[in-house]
C-alpha cells in the first residue's frame, strides 16, 4: 500500500484575494493605530521611528542590507492656537464628512479621542466613501 494512498487527497484552487473595501478598511485602521503610536511619543516629548531595512553599499563596494530609522509624519499639527487632526489614506487626506478634511481640538491630549473616532469610524465602514474618493483622485 501507498503512503500517498492513505492521505485525503482533493481538488482545490487557492482564493488569495480579499474583499477591497475590507483590505482598505484594515490598511487604514492600521494607519489610525500607528498615528496612536506616534502621539504617545509626541505627548512624551519623543519622535516615533519606524525600523525599516535598505540596500546599501559599503566601504568595500558590496551591497550590504542594513537597519535604517525612518520618521512616520503626524496626521497632527499645532495651528490657531490648537490643534488640527487629519485622517489620511496614504498620502491623501480624507474629507471626513464630504467637505472639512479636519478636527480641531484645543490640546494635544485631546487628538487620542479623536484618532480612536477615527478607528471606529473606520471599523464600521464610515470612511469607505471618503477613501474610495481619494483612491479615485489619485488615478485620474
Amino acid at each position: 500500500m501507498s503512503h500517498l494512498a492513505k492521505l485525503n487527497l482533493k481538488t482545490v484552487q487557492r482564493n488569495v484575494q480579499k474583499d477591497p473595501v475590507i483590505a482598505r478598511r484594515e490598511k487604514l485602521v492600521a494607519a489610525i493605530e500607528e498615528q496612536s503610536r506616534v502621539l504617545a511619543a509626541a505627548l512624551n516629548g519623543g519622535e516615533y521611528t519606524v525600523k525599516t531595512k535598505r540596500w546599501q553599499t559599503n566601504d568595500a563596494g558590496e551591497r550590504v542590507r542594513v537597519e535604517h530609522d525612518k520618521r512616520v509624519r503626524a496626521w497632527f499639527f499645532e495651528q490657531d492656537n490648537g490643534w488640527y487632526v487629519q485622517c489620511r489614506y496614504g498620502s491623501r487626506i480624507l474629507n471626513i464628512n464630504g467637505k472639512s478634511n479636519a478636527v480641531f481640538m484645543d490640546k494635544l491630549e485631546g487628538v487620542a479621542g479623536v484618532l480612536e473616532a477615527f478607528k471606529l469610524a473606520a471599523e464600521g465602514g464610515e470612511l469607505d466613501k471618503a477613501v474610495v474618493l481619494a483612491t479615485k483622485a489619485r488615478s485620474s
